[in-house]
């Protein structure tokens, strides 16, 4: 699937603009890993960008988010390895833990788009521009701060060999270079 295809499909499935943001800024967080680990650019950046597409459809229920997403994905004969990183984004919905590079990959890096992106907001201009990752790396230790950002998720970083300070520097990058885009 191409990403013009891609993105046809995330419009046709999620309405909600916010959702949309999130989905742009994870799949620029994911090309940017899979540059930094030597992975196929194109792939990893699909699947950040339609790891949600299921959102809408499941009201975002953790019992069905992501394998909602699988049987959407399956009818586009898209690389078996992005749908199986996509379901396993919300591990709940599966009974299974994230085993692979990849699944890790997407997991915090979807993820710390939400904090990256409370951060920029707290800034007097709401600008990405402003975000330093040491920020985004304080404020994961407050808890009370964007609550719903799941920390051990961004921590999965580590699991495929990037240390957070240098997963927040690759994310605010990444996020920077749309900031037009996701309006930030």
């Amino acid at each position: 699937m191409q990403r013009e295809e891609a993105l046809k499909l995330l419009e046709e499935y999620v309405k909600d603009e916010k959702m949309r943001i999130h989905c742009l800024a994870s799949e620029a967080v994911l090309r940017a890993l899979a540059r930094r680990m030597g992975e196929d650019e194109d792939k990893w950046g699909l699947a950040g960008l339609l790891h949600d597409i299921d959102v809408e459809v499941t009201n975002a229920d953790p019992r069905k988010h992501g394998l909602e997403a699988e049987g959407i994905l399956e009818k586009y004969n898209l690389d078996p390895e992005i749908i199986d990183a996509i379901t396993m984004h919300n591990e709940k919905a599966t009974g299974r833990q994230r085993s692979t590079v990849f699944q890790h990959a997407l997991a915090a890096g979807e993820t710390i788009t939400g904090l990256v992106y409370a951060t920029a907001l707290v800034y007097p201009d709401k600008k990405i521009a402003s975000v330093k990752p040491k920020s985004v790396v304080k404020r994961m230790k407050e808890k009370a701060f964007a609550a719903s950002v799941n920390r051990d998720h961004i921590r999965e970083c580590e699991k495929i060999g990037i240390q957070l300070p240098e997963f927040a520097e690759l994310s605010v990058s990444a996020m920077r270079e749309i900031s037009d885009e996701i309006g930030l």
